[in-house]
C-alpha cells in the first residue's frame, strides 16, 4: 500500500513540474486560441489526476513484476536516450530503425520480424513527417 502512495507522490511532483514546464512555451502564433501548451498542461492535469488516485485509493496488497521486467524497462530507456542522441548526427532512418527493432524485439523475440518491423517503422514514420506533415527532417546525415 505504501508504495503505491510513493510512487503516487512521485508522479504527482512530476507531473506538476511537467505543467509548470508547460506554462513556459512560447507561441508563435497569437491568433492560435489552443496554442502548443494545451497538450503537454493535458497530459501533466491527467497523469496529476492518475497520481491523486493512487495516493487516495492504494492498492492494497500490490503485485510486483519480477526483476526481468524491470531490466526491460532499463534497457528500453536506455534504448531511447541513445537513440536522441544519434539522431542529430545519423538522421532519422538509422536510428529510428536500430531503435524500433532493438524495442520489438523485446516484445517478440524474432529477429528478422523485428528487424522489418523496426524497418518498415522507420521508413514509414520519415514519409508522414516528411511528406505529410511537412517538418524539416533528415533521412540520412550529409
Amino acid at each position: 500500500m505504501t508504495s503505491d502512495r510513493f510512487l503516487g507522490l512521485a508522479v504527482l511532483i512530476v507531473a506538476l513540474a511537467f505543467i509548470a514546464s508547460a506554462f513556459q512555451i512560447e507561441s508563435s502564433f497569437l491568433s492560435d486560441p489552443v496554442g502548443p501548451k494545451t497538450f503537454p498542461i493535458g497530459i501533466g492535469f491527467v497523469a496529476a489526476l492518475s497520481a491523486v488516485y493512487l495516493i487516495v485509493k492504494p492498492d492494497a496488497d500490490p503485485d510486483w513484476p519480477p526483476l526481468s521486467a524491470f531490466l526491460a524497462l532499463g534497457l528500453a530507456a536506455v534504448v531511447l536516450i541513445i537513440y536522441a542522441l544519434l539522431l542529430k548526427p545519423l538522421g532519422f532512418i538509422i536510428p529510428t530503425a536500430l531503435a524500433a527493432s532493438i524495442l520489438s524485439y523485446q516484445i517478440s523475440p524474432r529477429l528478422m520480424t523485428a528487424a522489418m518491423a523496426g524497418t518498415g517503422l522507420s521508413f514509414g514514420l520519415f514519409a508522414i513527417f516528411k511528406y505529410a506533415l511537412d517538418l524539416g527532417l533528415v533521412a540520412f546525415p550529409l
